[in-house]
């Protein structure tokens, strides 16, 4: 059963460990994630009139996922500190939530994936979101953060529905 789903974070006594990277490929790779905050109409259109009490919503929560990616290690127990060499975060808003849609695209050279990457991205910029317009909206929901796509490693291309 060598081929068996398993849960690579743990060693065969059940304990969380590391993974050891050591002998795997150097590759490029890539991961895009994506989420949403959804939010009263009214809360949409103060954020994009720029008129925000805390300032620039969308500028600052880009800035705050850029800053979250860089940082993973240091949120998530076992991931390893990863050079990156590009991190992207698009934040765009959709009339028909109404809200935002956040992606963030993670990109490195290395022996280990970017998507837990991505994925902080997507999540700190959707959090950012939520602390600058909570004064307005409480019932902002932060929605359907997954990752989209990934390449790159063993493992190759994947890509979510």
């Amino acid at each position: 059963m060598a081929d068996e789903p398993r849960l690579t974070h743990l060693d065969a006594a059940g304990a969380a460990n590391m993974v050891d990277v050591a002998d795997k490929a150097v590759t490029d790779r890539i991961a895009v994630a994506e989420g949403a905050v959804r939010m009263k109409a009214e809360t949409l259109d103060l954020i994009l009139s720029g008129n925000a009490k805390k300032g620039d919503v969308i500028g600052t929560a880009r800035l705050a996922g850029i800053m979250a990616a860089k940082r993973t290690h240091e949120l998530i127990p076992l991931c390893h500190a990863l050079l990156l060499s590009k991190v992207a975060v698009e934040i765009e808003p959709d009339s028909a939530l109404p809200g935002l849609v956040v992606r963030a695209t993670v990109r490195t050279t290395g022996q280990t994936g970017v998507e837990m990457e991505a994925l902080t991205a997507v999540s700190v910029a959707c959090l950012t979101v939520y602390d600058m317009a909570k004064a307005v909206d409480r019932f902002m929901r932060i929605e359907n953060v997954r990752l989209l796509e990934k390449s790159g490693g063993r493992s190759g291309h994947w890509q979510g529905e």
